[in-house]
């Protein structure tokens, strides 16, 4: 009798179901998985070594492009971090804090939340486009190009904005946006029920990811698994909630959770999250107060373009910044929010009064939700490999750097 061994595949890097540049070796015996090993690094560009021979704002930009559907998230988490380092060593020398003003704090919450909607309408609607149904995939980027509009009116680009900056933001709201943003709730929330009224109840789409892809406590403790990936297993863990950073405690929402921790529940979470985006950036909109949209602190930003027309020193602050960059004494500092894939942090290291971070990680979400694929697929078929990839919602900027 001939021995008996599984067959070998490669899955990617080409397939347009992986998402990226993944390639993945597939163990099967017959159509079941046995074993599945992700390759990753055909796209890896250094990012973390390249930002140490930056300054401090000139490494801004890179965050655009890790997750390039979340870019604001990105920017935000760096631009926090280097805020609470900052903040670090002004309690240990007794000096005043750099508190961002109230109105930048709302701008901030306004365009994150914006983020979360941008990625949720990519994750879902290509989620449901691997599985067979294109329809929606079309409609969420209808809705995505009046979102990525809103980004272009406050700064100039659709994607990689540099908007969110140590100290606040970058720019002021222009006139009417904020009337325009809340009126754009009430028929994206219709838009949304006609999604959910395609693939909620459909008995194709159900068929294909309930039961599927199932993440029990286990994993989503020894994979350190975060943002929809946990929630999906019953876990209410959401970092808005626990380190209250932009006062998120002040807006009312909920924290949508799963009971199973299947495709399917990663799906319905991502849907009820937009919606509670929704609630989120209508309650800013009522709320927003007039003010500043930075520090007060020469040092840390860039003088308004009228000072620089009337005092030479403002002209002097604007060339010592750009050229120098921010002054970071020795110092370390992590941190992390919850962006729309999950808990994205960044741990800065400064040296000896440097200009430069001395080093910088960068935990992304999707590197740890990729690196338990094997325990998450295997006893299923090839075609489901294309579904639970969909829902881990990887995007290879972030995963790769």
């Amino acid at each position: 009798m001939p021995s008996l061994k599984n067959y070998l595949i490669n899955f990617g890097p080409q397939h347009p179901a992986a998402h990226g540049v993944l390639r993945m070796v597939v163990e099967l015996n017959g159509e079941v998985i046995q074993n599945c090993d992700p390759h990753i690094g055909l796209l890896h560009r250094g990012t973390e070594k390249l930002i140490e021979h930056k300054n401090f704002l000139q490494s801004l930009p890179y965050f655009d492009r890790l997750d390039y559907v979340s870019m604001m998230a990105q920017e935000h988490a760096y631009s926090l971090a280097v805020e609470n380092l900052f903040n670090d060593l002004c309690a240990k020398a007794l000096l005043p804090y750099i508190d961002i003003p109230e109105r930048a704090r709302y701008i901030r919450v306004l365009f994150l939340e914006i983020t979360r909607i941008l990625n949720h309408l990519l994750a879902v609607t290509t989620h449901a486009m691997d599985v067979g149904a294109l329809t929606p995939f079309l409609w969420a980027f209808e809705e995505r190009e009046k979102l990525i509009e809103f980004y272009e009116r406050v700064s100039g680009a659709r994607m990689h904005t540099a908007y969110i900056r140590p100290g606040g933001v970058a720019y002021d709201l222009p006139i009417g946006l904020l009337n325009d943003i809340y009126e754009f709730l009430t028929p994206f929330s219709k838009k949304l029920n006609d999604m959910e009224e395609l693939l909620t109840d459909n008995r194709i789409f159900k068929d294909r990811v309930v039961n599927i892809g199932k993440v029990t406590y286990d994993v989503a403790k020894d994979h350190a698994f975060s943002g929809v990936m946990v929630r999906g297993s019953g876990i209410p863990y959401d970092l808005r909630k626990i380190y209250n950073y932009e006062n998120y405690n002040e807006f009312n929402f909920k924290i949508p959770v799963g009971l199973n921790g299947d495709c399917y529940d990663r799906f319905m979470i991502r849907v009820t999250e937009m919606r509670e985006s929704c609630s989120i950036i209508a309650q800013v909109c009522e709320r927003i107060t007039d003010g500043f949209i930075t520090v007060p602190f020469a040092k840390f930003v860039n003088p308004t373009r009228s000072d620089m027309k009337h005092l030479m020193e403002a002209l002097i602050q604007h060339f010592k910044f750009f050229s120098n960059g921010i002054i970071v004494p020795e110092a370390i500092m992590y941190t992390s929010v919850e962006a729309p894939k999950g808990e994205f942090g960044t741990l800065i290291a400064s040296y000896q009064n440097n200009t430069k971070p001395y080093r910088c990680h960068i935990r992304a979400p999707g590197f740890h939700h990729l690196a338990a694929i094997n325990r998450v697929s295997q006893n299923h078929s090839l075609a489901d490999v294309v579904a639970i990839i969909g829902t881990l919602d990887i995007v290879f900027g972030e995963v790769d750097r």
